[in-house]
């Protein structure tokens, strides 16, 4: 089969030079960048960050899977590609070593925040020793919205720091909060409390109609004020102009983001001079999260080639 790789060479963690040791036998094509402008010839495409939109399955002739190397979707027109026939999957934070490394990246932003990463470095820098004092997580609220796989790897994760643990889950909060223990879970619309109560809020929910800009002025004003944001979910969560403003006014005392806007984004950004701790989008990106993706991915694309149901199809 010819499978389509809708990326750079050498992004996400090297997973295409995996897949194509773990199927030797198969034709991989790197596309090189994300805006593939036809599918035609090929019988997997792994979009990554590429959106795969009704005009673009247009222009496939032999297409049956779109699989996803991680859990977002949110550029993939799935109903354009069931009425087509096409079929598609992801693999889901918790199969594969993923939810772990994303949280463990949320703890490291929190910690490097709590500490003063930024006054770290110019202490270093000016050969200072015993400055900055940071605070400790110990003692605070870590107000989590979204408790999927993400959420819950950073449940099991933060109970360690001795933090007060609090969430938001759209369906069945009260049943959540018991099998969870946390000590309050709301529903979407207890959001502004949450963000009240919290001096860390984490994102980990998908990027859907419902979660696009969730948080807005609105929601940043509802925030405890000096707390932090950490995003390890999708870009789009974020309005960035009111993210720029909370951080400009001191609504919160700073950001972490592993994910943006827009992807690559830009350095040189006007945002990136306030207090925000920046990632490249490596939430997932690592041996164990990798090597898990691989393997279920590996494993669709040999069920399509016989004939059969891939993992985790939507």
């Amino acid at each position: 089969m010819k499978i389509l790789f809708a990326a750079p060479e050498n992004a996400w963690g090297g997973a295409l030079g995996l897949l194509r040791r773990e199927l030797p036998e198969q034709e991989f094509v790197c596309l090189g960048h994300y805006a593939p402008e036809s599918l035609r010839g090929y019988d997997v495409v792994i979009p990554t960050m590429s959106r795969v939109t009704e005009p673009l399955l247009a222009t496939a002739d032999r297409l049956q899977l779109i699989q996803q190397v991680g859990s977002g979707l949110e550029g993939v027109d799935i109903p354009a590609a069931k009425k087509r026939g096409v079929r598609v999957a992801n693999v889901p934070t918790d199969a594969c070593g993923n939810a772990d490394s994303v949280a463990e990246l949320g703890i490291y932003m929190m910690i490097g925040l709590a500490r003063n990463f930024r006054g770290m470095a110019a202490s270093f820098a000016n050969r200072k020793i015993g400055e900055p004092r940071g605070t400790t997580l110990m003692g605070k609220t870590v107000g989590i919205v979204g408790l999927g796989g993400i959420g819950k790897a950073l449940i099991k994760r933060l109970r360690a720091f001795d933090v007060h643990l609090i969430g938001i889950k759209r369906d069945n909060p009260a049943e959540a909060a018991k099998e969870l223990g946390l000590e309050w879970v709301g529903g979407s619309q207890d959001l502004e409390r949450l963000l009240s109560l919290s001096d860390y809020v984490i994102l980990s929910l998908p990027l859907s109609a419902d979660s696009r800009n969730l948080m807005n002025e609105k929601t940043f004003a509802a925030m405890k004020k000096g707390s932090f944001l950490i995003n390890v979910s999708r870009g789009g969560i974020i309005d960035r102009a009111a993210l720029e403003k909370a951080l400009k006014t001191g609504q919160i005392a700073g950001a972490g983001l592993d994910v943006y806007w827009e992807e690559p984004v830009d350095p040189n950004d006007p945002i990136f001079q306030y207090n925000v701790f920046t990632t490249p989008h490596i939430g997932g990106s690592t041996d164990v999260s990798i090597t898990g993706i691989v393997k279920i991915v590996a494993e669709n694309i040999r069920r399509v080639q016989k004939k059969q149901q891939p993992l985790y199809a939507k």
